[in-house]
């Protein structure tokens, strides 16, 4: 039976977009109409959800790639690692986290687009790669800010290109690398610095137990809950979120 119910609810989708709707025809779906150079195209229905599912497939590309998740889940991670927590917060509750904090972090950037790009070409002052270019503009310069010299000097010379008097002049094809190399070091670093609180308690918490010959006592078990006292006590989430955040400006 429930065989028969996946297979349904599998199948139905299909069977809708077969079966010819002439209520929806009639009526009229709005259509992509986009401007250039006087000549106007208009685009179907069904190439506006083709359109629409290609773009949805690069938006978790562009998310890890392009903003400031990559660093944020890292460090999560590794705040959950140095406190010996195997899978508290679980990736679910992890990764509402960094969605949200870099929602915050990525706001100003996106207001930014909206009314330089997104605007101008609604009102078709702009055609559609004009408004690509103008809204790639933002974006590179935020990556750019968060980029070091040395990564931007290693994926020129991967691509046999001299680095330009003005660094806003860099392609994307160089600056997306660049970010995300950036990304990773800053992130293992901040990453680094977390860690060592919670090493040095792990390593006093060995040190006694050997000294009182409890070999066979998990020097892990009894360092825990000391970890969780010092990180509620100094308030270490909000600490975390707050450097996090302080960081990209």
């Amino acid at each position: 039976m429930n065989r028969r119910l996946w297979l349904v609810f599998t199948l139905l989708p299909v069977v809708l977009l077969a079966i010819p709707l002439p209520g929806l025809a009639e009526s009229g779906l709005p259509l992509i109409s986009i401007t250039n150079d006087g000549d106007t195209t208009e685009y179907s229905a069904s190439l506006q959800i083709l359109i629409l599912m290609t773009a949805l497939s690069f938006i978790p590309a562009a998310l890890l790639m392009m903003t400031s998740f990559t660093r944020i889940i890292i460090v999560m991670a590794i705040l959950r690692q140095a406190m010996g927590l195997q899978q508290t917060p679980p990736n679910q509750v992890l990764l509402g986290i960094t969605l949200a904090l870099t929602l915050l972090i990525m706001t100003p950037l996106f207001e930014t687009i909206y009314a330089e790009a997104i605007t101008p070409y609604l009102e078709e002052s702009y055609t559609l790669m004009e408004a690509l270019k103008q809204a790639s503009i933002p974006v590179k310069d935020f990556m750019l800010k968060q980029t070091r010299e040395t990564d931007l000097q290693l994926f020129y010379g991967i691509a046999n290109k001299e680095i330009p008097q003005n660094i806003d002049s860099t392609p994307l094809s160089i600056a997306i690398p660049a970010f995300v190399t950036s990304e990773l070091k800053t992130a293992f670093q901040i990453g680094f610095i977390i860690y060592i609180p919670f090493l040095v308690i792990d390593l006093v918490v060995a040190s006694v137990l050997m000294a009182m010959g409890m070999i066979m006592l998990s020097p892990q078990m009894i360092s825990l809950p000391f970890k969780l006292m010092l990180f509620v006590l100094v308030d270490g989430w909000a600490m975390i979120m707050g450097t996090m955040a302080s960081s990209f400006f």
